[in-house]
């Protein structure tokens, strides 16, 4: 089953308006009251003076029961969002979104369908279109969608201060327009530049808490919020004061970074200023004197649409107008944990009643704060895939120097990571390395075993030999003798160094190589 929803129709309308007779649109925008503002013309926007068709375009109470039955299979819902705050002259956009029923949604022709392998409820097969229909600052405006609808307002023209935003949206019945949902939203119109800091630190443990660390480097990065890239074509300059009396920086990027020296609390303040280019208005010429051109400043309570006319910071000699952004926030400054070094890895040998993996002593140092905690990370030799982490608390009472015991599943190659933190910063230090084998006591004892055997067999054959050729034999013996004693000679002889080879040097001096750890 299909239901084509090939157009939308948005009706943009106050919240709230509860008349039943309804003569304008004024009366459903402000519930019949005149608005205390005049309010300027929005290009594209009708007045709500304007007669509102209550029988083409019907408006129903919140309470009236005909809302159940204004949409087949459920209940439709909308969402409507803004990108506000706007700076005065900039466009503020807003987007209203239909939201189906369980089972149905739009697809790439705008039609409404139900979904494979769900149930739906009865549908009707006719087709019918959406209308939307906005209202804002005394005027309305409307338009034809789909499931969804975009529009964008001048503020050049809307007052400051916050403004109400509603939505009424209609589907084509038969002879008239059907109200199927409606929503509202707040939006804000400032000439002050809407402007975000956010604050990192290399060291930190904890961004969110505004709690710092000294003698290291704050990076403090600035979003200024203009969506509509009103200020594509201006000047923009950041202004800095960290309140630690190390006096005023301006920047042109909106990056920066500041270093602490002391610890203590300070108040940061930020003045974001924009220099928009803007047409100039026509100006009746005057006699007078040939005077320099100053810049000057436009005061933030002033008509937002004051033109300035300055040849200064503007090659081109147009006008221009000054916008400005303020920020201010308080941070803390404390000690903290700013280097972590591993200076000795000691591979430990186990006994036999001791655990045989492999077992590793990092001797660690640190500068700045005294740890309370540390942790130990162990990854492959890319350092990419973890293979788990052990975390232990700490207690330093004087220097920063401690050793680490670490146990590893097996012999290998492992990426380490050591971390020392406090409450407020945390600091890390990464080594690879090369684990040999754990306890050497079986290897040992093998080797013993064997050496201890090879004795008893010796033992046992001197014994047979000299019981053979324990008699006196005299020196004269025939030639083929001589050749039997030669021969076991020899044996005897290559027996021995087999079995019980002598080192060549007395007292060597070079030694095995020594251990991966």
């Amino acid at each position: 089953t299909r239901v084509q929803l090939r157009h939308s129709a948005y009706r943009l309308l106050p919240f709230g308006a509860q008349i039943c007779h309804l003569s304008r649109f004024q009366d459903v925008l402000s519930n019949g009251k005149t608005a205390p503002v005049t309010y300027k013309k929005i290009e594209g926007w009708s007045s709500d003076q304007n007669k509102w068709n209550e029988k083409l375009y019907p408006f129903w109470e919140d309470n009236d029961p005909r809302w159940k039955d204004c949409w087949k299979g459920g209940k439709v819902t909308t969402k409507l969002v803004t990108d506000s705050p706007a700076l005065v002259g900039s466009n503020v956009t807003f987007v209203v979104t239909l939201q189906f029923p369980k089972c149905q949604k739009e697809d790439s022709d705008g039609n409404i369908i139900y979904e494979r392998n769900c149930t739906p409820g009865k549908a009707w097969g006719m087709k019918h279109y959406i209308f939307f229909s906005c209202s804002v600052s005394g005027q309305y405006y409307e338009t034809i969608g789909q499931s969804s609808a975009m529009f964008s307002v001048s503020t050049a023209n809307i007052t400051l201060g916050k403004h109400r935003m509603a939505v009424s949206i209609y589907r084509r019945g038969h002879s008239t327009y059907v109200p199927i949902t409606r929503a509202s939203t707040t939006y804000v119109v400032t000439d002050k530049i809407p402007i975000s800091v956010s604050m990192s630190q290399k060291h930190d443990r904890n961004i969110s808490d505004s709690i710092f660390i000294k003698d290291s480097p704050i990076t403090f990065d600035v979003k200024v919020h203009d969506p509509s890239y009103y200020l594509n074509n201006s000047a923009i300059s950041y202004k800095w004061n960290f309140g630690d009396g190390s006096g005023l920086f301006v920047e042109s990027g909106a990056t920066t970074t500041h270093t602490f020296a002391l610890q203590g609390n300070f108040t940061l303040n930020l003045t974001v200023q924009a220099i928009i280019p803007v047409p100039c208005k026509p100006v009746t010429p005057t006699p007078s004197l040939p005077t320099p051109a100053v810049m000057t400043e436009a005061s933030s309570n002033s008509d937002p649409s004051v033109l300035i006319e300055t040849t200064e910071d503007n090659p081109d000699g147009g006008c221009h107008i000054y916008r400005h952004g303020y920020y201010t926030a308080g941070i803390a400054i404390v000690e903290g944990i700013l280097e972590v070094n591993i200076i000795q890895m000691t591979s430990i040998q186990m006994t036999e009643s001791q655990a045989e993996n492999p077992v590793v002593d990092f001797v660690v140092t640190c500068q700045g704060s005294l740890p309370t905690d540390v942790c130990t990370a162990v990854s492959d030799p890319t350092c990419q895939v973890s293979q788990g982490m052990v975390c232990d608390p700490v207690i330093v009472t004087e220097e920063c120097l401690l050793t680490i015991r670490r146990a590893f599943d097996e012999p290998g190659t492992y990426c380490i990571n050591i971390t020392l933190g406090d409450d407020t910063s945390q600091a890390l230090a990464s080594a690879l390395i090369s684990v040999n084998g754990g306890s050497s006591s079986g290897t040992t004892k093998g080797v013993f075993i064997f050496l201890g055997l090879l004795a008893v067999f010796g033992a046992i054959g001197a014994f047979v030999l000299y019981k053979r050729y324990k008699q006196y034999k005299p020196i004269e013996r025939s030639a083929g003798q001589a050749e039997n004693q030669e021969g076991l000679s020899a044996y005897v002889s290559n027996f021995k160094a087999f079995f019980f080879p002598r080192s060549t040097e007395r007292n060597p001096l070079l030694k095995s190589k020594p251990g991966i750890v």
